[in-house]
């Protein structure tokens, strides 16, 4: 079986969250986001879903047990973002609820670059080429 062209050549991200249903309405409103695939519990909690950010798959599902590793509290990674225009991303996340943990401003490796923290805990930082 051919592997899907959304999946090749990538280590793609799957973040689980207390209120999966909610983190996708946020993604929606903080970065476009746009849902491709969403498989219920008989509960009503998520127990997998597949969303779209400007190209890239985030798959992510409600939780049911510790997923750091040990000696981590809390996340132990931070999810990273291209759009075109990092500016208005990050005024539009913010406007949606997120916190935001460092403005943007133009990075030495040629980025424009913020860092968000979503209401579920996870980093973002968002970024936009531009000439080093």
């Amino acid at each position: 079986m051919e592997i899907p062209e959304q999946y090749k050549y990538a280590v793609i991200p799957h973040i689980m969250v207390d209120g999966a249903a909610e983190a996708i309405e946020f993604y929606v409103a903080a970065f476009g986001a746009s849902e491709s695939f969403r498989l219920d519990r008989d509960d009503g909690r998520i127990l997998h879903a597949e969303i779209s950010i400007h190209g890239s798959t985030l798959m992510l599902g409600d939780f049911e047990a510790p997923y750091s590793p040990p000696g981590v509290v809390g996340a132990s990674v931070a999810l990273h973002v291209y759009v075109p225009d990092v500016d208005a991303l990050t005024a539009q996340a913010v406007a949606s609820g997120a916190e935001l943990l460092s403005p943007p401003a133009d990075m030495f490796y040629g980025a424009r670059q913020s860092t968000l923290r979503d209401p579920f805990g996870h980093v973002w930082n968002v970024l936009t080429p531009i000439a080093a």
